[in-house]
């Protein structure tokens, strides 16, 4: 396990000269769509083992003097407080984490702008407190027959009615909360006033997945189609680009069946568009940071078992269809792997036939599985995670880290007075725990020293885990996945 199968080093050096040398081909100005996370993305880090997780940021933070900052949110979605559903933040509160971030790191914020725009209360409101916190906001209004009306749209009743968005850097990197914020249609308007201002502003976009050299059923890009199942996203051949250069590129559907629109769009506004497919228009060096091809194959079919998981446990809670588990499982089928395939599926699930209890496995960095059963002073998660620590710390089985005696006061609080109707201990309460006993007890300690190890094993469950449990493994560094049932008939997923 944790093998490297992706030169990060050399994919920064790459990808940000990539970036430079698109810039120098048009006016030195560059308006650079940003796809995917640009913080946090642990879907590349776990499908290419070796890309570190804050790879994109660092790259731009070797463009920092030359980029500045836009952020596109779609009006539509303050009005609706439409949610991340990884961070379970709205919209417009994602808009105000992202500068913060943007800032800590140093890059330049120019200025927000609301697409969409037709004076909702709420984009009003958000306009207005952006302002108070010295935030240039700009407009973007709604064009009737966008896409398809290419004569409106590029013209002053079309782009030309939304507010120029001043820009002072080469590169401006246009990104957003989440998808359907308006990116593209940012960076098109921008074109059309740059180019009215005499500016021969170029468009590009950078998108990790699919990676488009390498071939359309590599696991790597399968595993894309996993992630985004939701979306109905499909991997396939650029036709564009087989057509113009005899070349198999892979893209994704949505890139291709908006190509020929863009295309005349940029036409239209720049007399002719250097793009032949929408492969052109990528600047993603991902593929050329692959060290080891098979590393990112295992790696990739085991993502893909995991987002096998996550979809059922969203299909569980009523908040997807079973097209989109259906759509994964033929994924599955196509790469020839089952749930057996990922190790700790079937330890977890042996260990509760036997006991009658919840219970979880994890596998090490090293290999090594450790199980952990549900019992009277703790969960299963919390079980095998003491479990885990002792293994890794070559700790007796035998020994007590904790005593009951500091236990038993923690779940009468909970029940008695925190209107816990669950009296065993959590995984971030049993933590808090040890690190109080490794005040008076240096095998505690010990333990404690041991979660650093924890980072990269995976981990399995038997039964639904509460929202604290999921959300302490995920900050340890654990890939956590569960069967998607209760332990009871419950109908609630909170806690």
């Amino acid at each position: 396990m944790n093998s490297v199968g992706f030169d990060n080093k050399k994919y920064l050096e790459m990808q940000s000269a990539k970036i430079l040398e698109r810039i120098k081909m048009f006016d030195n100005k560059l308006y650079l769509e940003f796809g995917g996370k640009l913080f946090d993305d642990y879907h590349a880090s776990r499908v290419l083992p070796g890309f570190e997780p804050d790879s994109k940021i660092k790259m731009l933070s070797q463009l920092k003097d030359e980029a500045e900052i836009l952020i596109a949110i779609n009006a539509n979605d303050i009005e609706m407080n439409k949610t991340r559903g990884d961070t379970g933040l709205t919209y417009d509160v994602e808009v105000l984490r992202l500068i913060d971030i943007f800032r800590s790191r140093g890059f330049y914020v120019g200025s927000v702008v609301l697409i969409c725009f037709s004076e909702q209360p709420a984009a009003v409101a958000f306009k207005k407190r952006l302002e108070l916190l010295g935030i240039k906001v700009y407009k973007h209004y709604p064009i009737a027959g966008y896409p398809s009306d290419i004569e409106k749209i590029v013209s002053e009743e079309g782009f030309g009615k939304n507010e120029y968005i001043v820009t002072t850097r080469p590169l401006v990197v246009v990104t957003a909360p989440g998808p359907g914020s308006g990116k593209m249609a940012t960076c098109l308007s921008q074109l059309y006033h740059e180019n009215k201002r005499g500016v021969k502003a170029g468009y590009a976009k950078y998108e990790t997945f699919p990676i488009w050299n390498l071939p359309l059923n590599h696991p790597v890009n399968v595993a894309y189609e996993a992630a985004t199942a939701d979306l109905n996203d499909v991997n396939m051949i650029d036709p564009f680009h087989l057509d113009a250069y005899g070349k198999m590129t892979v893209n994704y559907n949505r890139d291709v069946e908006n190509f020929p629109v863009l295309s005349a769009i940029l036409t239209k506004i720049m007399g002719e568009s250097i793009y032949k497919s929408p492969t052109d228009m990528g600047v993603n060096m991902a593929g050329y940071g692959i060290v080891d091809d098979n590393v990112c194959q295992e790696a990739s079919k085991q993502e893909i078992i995991r987002r096998y998981y996550e979809s059922m446990l969203v299909l569980r809670k009523g908040l997807t269809s079973k097209d989109v588990v259906s759509k994964i499982e033929i994924l599955m089928q196509k790469m020839h792997i089952t749930i057996n395939d990922r190790a700790v599926v079937r330890p977890a699930l042996e260990k509760e036939s036997i006991t009658g209890v919840p219970c979880a496995a994890i596998e090490l960095p090293d290999g090594r599985i450790v199980t952990g059963k549900t019992g009277n002073l703790l969960g299963a998660s919390a079980s095998v995670l003491l479990n885990a620590l002792k293994v890794l710390g070559d700790v007796d089985d035998s020994i007590d880290l904790i005593s009951s005696t500091l236990i038993d006061p923690i779940q009468k609080l909970k029940v008695g007075h925190m209107g816990s109707a669950n009296p065993r201990l959590h995984t971030d309460e049993i933590l808090l725990c040890l690190a109080v006993s490794a005040v008076t007890n240096p095998m505690a300690q010990h333990a404690l020293n041991q979660l650093e190890k924890l980072k990269g094993s995976q981990f399995h469950s038997s039964v639904i885990l509460s929202h604290i449990d999921r959300k302490t493994l995920k900050t340890l560094g654990m890939d956590v996945t569960t069967e998607p049932k209760r332990k009871e008939d419950a109908v609630y997923f909170g806690n």
